[in-house]
């Protein structure tokens, strides 16, 4: 099943990955560049990707399911891991690093080849849609606010409120759903820019994981790394199958395809979104570079379980 994936896809995953992890122990080589590369990725690249892909979305009442997953899945982060870690006493760091690595799910990256690989060209329809007005709208509007939020520890609301209207990816993303509503698309020459600066976020967001990614036996982040990499591939994935198929009863191939989007690894945005904002950058490094390798084992078993709808 995933073992028909372009391999160019692994080789990239891995190579800017391991690329970071090698420079780590190069002396004279700035690790620190990892937030300059988070901000390119987050202002400048991802911005792109919305221009290119939603003014090519065509609207309808069934798109509410695969969009309203990313959605689901974030609010279901969100009251887990806020009401569970504010009776543990954990900090407000902690709380919002898992909700922002946990709720949001690698539905681009890792989403697009792997989906393009089990349903062909076909599916990548859906999975822009879980993607872009779904997991993406989210990590740059409650995303956003989570990081906020989490990281001052009180809810100014206005400060919050005026981050998340300026943050360039939602600003794009209202731009992008103007020119869909008007039916316009961008100059067919600013295109294959677009798509080539959006085609930069695996490799640079991979390589800022890289740089931060450590391996101590001893942390504490251990516990925290499994609790929320057992939500992310697991428990989130299993309320989607339930909710959709049992209790909405839907059935078609497109609830198949946001059912394993929603199974993927934590999303590499959310998690540069959390180093950012100082939530626990190093446990958030860790949800990447351990839950990339590990939902290929989780994505091949939700694959089996989809095929029974």
């Amino acid at each position: 099943m995933l073992l028909t994936l372009d391999m160019n896809n692994f080789i990239i995953i891995f190579f800017f990955l391991f690329l970071g992890l090698l420079l780590q122990n190069v002396k004279r080589f700035p690790t620190h560049i990892y937030k300059t590369i988070n901000k390119i990725v987050i202002y400048v690249c991802l911005p792109a990707i919305t221009l290119y892909h939603i003014p090519k979305i065509e609207w309808s009442n069934e798109l509410l399911f695969p969009i309203g997953a990313g959605w689901i899945s974030f609010f279901l982060a969100f009251v887990f891991f806020h009401f569970l870690g504010r009776r543990l006493g954990w900090s407000n760091k902690l709380i919002g690093c898992l909700i922002l690595t946990a709720g949001l799910s690698n539905s681009s990256f890792l989403g697009y080849p792997i989906v393009e690989a089990l349903f062909g060209k076909k599916g990548l329809e859906t999975a822009v849609l879980v993607d872009q007005p779904g997991t993406f709208v989210v990590v740059s509007t409650l995303g956003v606010f989570v990081a906020a939020f989490y990281s001052k520890g009180s809810p100014d609301f206005k400060s919050i409120s005026k981050k998340i209207l300026l943050f360039p990816p939602f600003i794009t993303f209202v731009a992008a759903c103007l020119l869909n509503v008007f039916n316009y698309d961008l100059d067919s020459n600013i295109q294959p820019f677009l798509l080539k600066l959006g085609s930069l976020v695996t490799p640079l967001a991979l390589f800022s994981v890289g740089l931060q990614l450590t391996f101590d036996r001893k942390s504490k982040h251990w516990k925290f790394l499994r609790l929320g990499l057992f939500f992310r591939l697991v428990v989130t994935p299993l309320i989607i199958f339930i909710l959709y198929v049992f209790v909405f009863n839907q059935r078609s191939e497109a609830i198949k395809i946001t059912i394993i989007e929603i199974a993927m690894a934590p999303m590499i945005t959310g998690a540069i979104l959390a180093s950012t904002y100082g939530l626990k950058p190093k446990l958030s490094s860790m949800m990447i570079g351990f839950g990339i390798p590990v939902s290929f084992v989780t994505l091949a078993i939700w694959y089996f379980v989809v095929g029974f709808i």
